[in-house]
């Protein structure tokens, strides 16, 4: 694993990394970890996943991690488009499902149902979030600086909802089209679910695997913007205990506080 640079920026520690793939090797060993000692002292994990093409390196580490009990761990995810069909392979739940769920069977999984009345899902799936604590969030940042589906206009730092539907912005779509998720802008939902910015801000320990060139507008933002939902990944600065692991494509030098 290649570190190039490690420091603070505000209250968020930054690691940059010489490649994507070291990126994720490096990641899912600092979860790994943290989820062994959450594990040692407390019966179950409760935590939250992010499903986008950026995660692919973090979670394929992640499954080769040993010694994880992931029959304590319940799992959830941050968002689902409204609309698509129960097969389409871009529906969210579908790739945890894919690429982390079926090969390390967590004790439970919550998936965001992808059909049904928007308010009684966002309803529902809160109630499931107020359950209990949430011990662990590994999310990304999107091309427009959005956290989840949290676009800058519809982004809110105090928002009173924990999960709510929104409207995609044309750049938020337009990543979904850069992703090779979808053929075109067209074929792209313009409605999901998210959970808001202070739920995954609720969130104890924070891990945010942001590679690659089209990342590199927005870490740069992320680092250097004034806290503003202009950039709603500025909000990262602010939480007490998160990581970003970024790399050389998606972040040049950092200087540090």
């Amino acid at each position: 694993m290649t570190l190039l640079q490690q420091g603070k920026r505000d209250r968020l520690w930054v690691k940059r990394f010489a490649s994507r793939a070291a990126l994720g090797v490096a990641a899912a060993h600092d979860v790994a970890a943290h989820l062994r000692q959450l594990l040692s002292t407390q019966d179950a994990v409760r935590m939250v996943f992010a499903a986008a093409p950026s995660q692919n390196e973090f979670l394929a580490a992640l499954i080769a991690e040993n010694d994880i009990d992931w029959s304590r761990i319940h799992a959830f995810h941050m968002d689902e488009y409204i609309g698509l069909d129960r097969a389409a392979p871009q529906r969210f739940g579908q790739f945890l499902c894919q690429h982390l769920f079926d090969a390390v069977r967590p004790g439970e999984v919550h998936l965001i149902p992808y059909e049904g009345e928007p308010a009684v899902i966002c309803a529902d799936y809160s109630q499931k979030l107020h359950a209990a604590p949430i011990d662990v969030v590994c999310l990304g940042i999107g091309e427009n600086g959005h956290l989840a589906f949290n676009d800058p206009p519809v982004a809110d730092f105090n928002d009173p909802f924990t999960v709510k539907a929104v409207q995609l912005d044309a750049a938020c779509r337009q990543q979904q089209v850069n992703d090779g998720c979808f053929a075109t802008l067209d074929a792209v939902p313009t409605q999901a679910v998210t959970l808001t910015i202070p739920a995954l801000m609720s969130g104890a320990r924070l891990f945010c695997m942001v590679p690659g060139a089209s990342k590199r507008a927005a870490v740069y933002a992320t680092l250097n913007d004034e806290l503003s939902t202009a950039c709603p990944a500025t909000r990262l600065r602010q939480h007490p205990h998160c990581t970003l692991y970024t790399d050389s494509e998606a972040c040049a030098e950092v200087t540090f506080d």
